[in-house]
């Protein structure tokens, strides 16, 4: 099934408008600049989080400039984010090109990061709204909170399914979450239906991370990383963490403590993903995944009255879970 052009139908006309103001927001005419952000545009995506903001105030009445400067600026925060992240981590790729520091270096990147962190705040400051530029500013702190609080949980002896969902909470469901939020506001929602389009967002967010988190389980080219790559960089994610505390074997939590360590071996991290396979934790988190989109299914029902935009957030819903990378 095409899911995406299912997502984009009711918002096709919409989806073009912030296309070209996106855009619009990464030109420049200094040389250097320019060229940077031209790098930056190469590398777009799918609009996953546009089109949910889009998607969410055409549900709660109608796209409006105020939607389409919120979108560039999450869109931009989003990218930021990205740019700097993969300074932090060292990172030689991105959405299976040179990253922007490999392109160039790390200063460049650093400071392109807080060009594109300026611009996001420019377009939401568009917006007029004190409580958009509210939502965008604590994602930031959201997001910046989040990495901080996996490195500290890399350095823990701790292994635990809370703290993991308190990880990916603030590192990408916060991300979903202000979204729905922002789309519904800017569409002039009641309080009431901010709230609940935040949990949807919430919950799609949490499935994002767990099913992103699945894939390192598994060989594929399609993925673009390789297996046991989160437990290379010091990362347990859920379907480990599962498998560990339900069956309490020593010898595997020794390993667990040398990924946190930074000094487990391929073979170990080989040893730790057929572990994880053989003793239910992929299976496991699948479940989760299920029930958060039980709640995922329970808002399209409540919330969402227009058909149209009712399938296309059930499609969304479906890619996040089906998607192969």
């Amino acid at each position: 099934m095409d899911y995406l052009s299912l997502i984009r139908k009711p918002i096709e006309g919409d989806l073009g408008d912030f296309n070209a103001l996106f855009d619009h927001s990464l030109s420049h005419t200094d040389g250097m600049l320019s060229q940077a952000l031209a790098h930056i545009r190469q590398k777009t995506g799918k609009r996953m989080r546009p089109m949910l903001i889009l998607l969410m105030a055409r549900n709660y009445g109608a796209v409006t400039d105020s939607t389409l400067n919120a979108a560039v600026g999450l869109e931009l925060l989003h990218t930021a984010s990205l740019v700097h992240d993969d300074v932090v981590d060292e990172s030689g790729e991105r959405r299976g090109q040179a990253s922007l520091n490999a392109t160039y270096n790390n200063k460049v990147a650093v400071l392109v990061g807080d060009y594109l962190l300026s611009t996001a705040l420019l377009h939401v400051a568009y917006t007029g709204n004190k409580q958009i530029v509210q939502y965008l500013a604590e994602l930031g702190r959201t997001l910046a909170s989040g990495e901080i609080l996996q490195l500290s949980n890399i350095r823990s002896q701790g292994i635990s399914e809370d703290v993991y969902y308190q990880v990916i909470r603030q590192k990408t469901a916060a991300l979903f979450e202000a979204c729905c939020a922002i789309g519904a506001l800017s569409a002039g929602a009641a309080e009431a239906d901010i709230v609940a389009a935040k949990e949807f967002g919430c919950n799609l967010g949490m499935i994002f991370q767990i099913r992103d988190d699945i894939f390192d389980y598994f060989e594929s080219a399609d993925i673009g990383k390789p297996t046991g790559n989160d437990m290379a960089e010091g990362k347990l994610t859920l379907p480990v963490i599962y498998a560990l505390n339900t069956v309490g074997d020593e010898a595997m939590f020794a390993l667990a403590r040398k990924v946190k360590e930074g000094t487990v071996t391929a073979d170990e991290i080989a040893v730790l993903v057929d572990f994880t396979k053989k003793n239910g934790g992929i299976e496991y988190a699948q479940r989760r995944m299920d029930e958060l989109r039980m709640q995922c299914d329970a808002f399209i029902r409540g919330s969402v009255g227009d058909r149209e935009i009712g399938d296309a957030l059930t499609a969304y819903v479906d890619f996040v879970i089906r998607r192969t990378k």
